[in-house]
């Protein structure tokens, strides 16, 4: 909704839920397709029936660079660039397997990780992309991860506006070479209204507005922004209570990513983790805890915690309705 107001596509991020049945949901509901990080990812929700993925990330050793352009004999396929060589050994590999593939230069907007300099140096790029057979220029990433968890409104609009300034720098530099992005992608969940109204990106790439997590929480948002609902939880059980102040669920760090801090305990007034290990999440509590208890954790970091699971049980008033495998469960290669 929020995006077709503003007249841009969504393409959301798959890495989140990591599967086909949410994707084909987002896509029955307005999104041109979906992102996913690796080529293992791409290849889950292909065969999971995704007609339309973009890999927002280099793909650059011989084996994935074959795979990729062989799943883009049979799906619409993107990927991104950001050195000449990557364009090159993309561009051989998809003559090979006669295929196609779209590909978007990204550019480093204040990631500081991947991306070509913009303006000049990200033209020359592209123009390279346009020159290799088999390569589809489609337009330009333009993704500031580091944007989504700044917490206040302010600090993510700075960083947002400082991003514009790249891909305008980026679009001035590809028109004196009669080259133009028809898409810009990015985005995401802490900032993609910004993204939205700025009148620059075309594509929102958010991901965890699916089923949001603990980080996501300690935003502040403006009283405007759209505001998305808790949606996941992860469902232990008590399995210990040897005081009245400590319990222990049978949910440790194999079942939930603690990158951004410990899950927090919804629901449940006084309660905290205070320390995970393999199999254990040891609490503490403001009162007898009983063993049989279920006890409903919200992650730190949604995407690898999903990632540690096989299945997404979906809950409508209080009753099972379906199950989602997760697809690309692992795909990491």
């Amino acid at each position: 909704m929020a995006a077709a107001t503003q007249g841009v596509r969504l393409r959301p991020h798959a890495k989140t839920h990591r599967s086909a049945d949410v994707a084909l949901a987002q896509i029955a509901l307005g999104a041109v397709g979906v992102c996913c990080q690796t080529v293992g990812e791409a290849e889950a929700l292909v065969a999971g029936g995704v007609p339309d993925v973009l890999v927002t990330n280099e793909v650059v050793s011989p084996g994935k660079l074959a795979r990729l352009c062989g799943l883009a004999r049979v799906a619409r396929v993107g990927v991104l660039v950001d050195h000449p060589a990557a364009v090159d050994d993309l561009g051989r590999a998809a003559r090979a397997a006669g295929a196609e593939v779209g590909v978007l230069v990204e550019i480093d907007v204040g990631q500081n990780r991947c991306g070509a300099i913009p303006g000049e140096p990200a033209a020359m790029l592209a123009e390279r992309v346009v020159a290799t057979e088999g390569l589809r220029f489609d337009g330009l990433q333009a993704y500031h991860g580091a944007a989504q968890h700044r917490r206040t409104p302010q600090e993510r609009s700075q960083a947002i506006e400082a991003a514009a300034l790249s891909v305008r720098r980026t679009q001035a530099a590809l028109a004196t070479r009669g080259l133009v992005a028809s898409v810009i992608g990015g985005a995401g969940t802490g900032t993609f209204a910004l993204e939205a109204a700025s009148g620059l990106w075309t594509e929102l790439q958010p991901g965890s507005y699916v089923f949001m997590d603990a980080d996501y929480a300690a935003n502040t948002w403006a009283p405007e922004s759209v505001r998305f609902d808790q949606a996941l939880h992860l469902v232990a059980t008590v399995i210990s209570a040897p005081t009245p102040e400590r319990a222990v669920l049978d949910a440790g760090l194999k079942a939930v990513a603690t990158d951004s801090g410990v899950p927090l305990v919804a629901g449940r007034d006084g309660w905290q983790v205070d320390r995970l290990s393999d199999e254990h999440a040891t609490c503490r509590t403001p009162d007898q805890a009983r063993p049989g208890e279920r006890v409903h954790l919200i992650p730190g970091h949604i995407d690898p915690t999903v990632n540690l699971h096989d299945w997404l049980v979906v809950v409508e008033a209080g009753r099972v309705v379906a199950l989602w495998p997760v697809t690309a469960r692992g795909a990491s290669a």
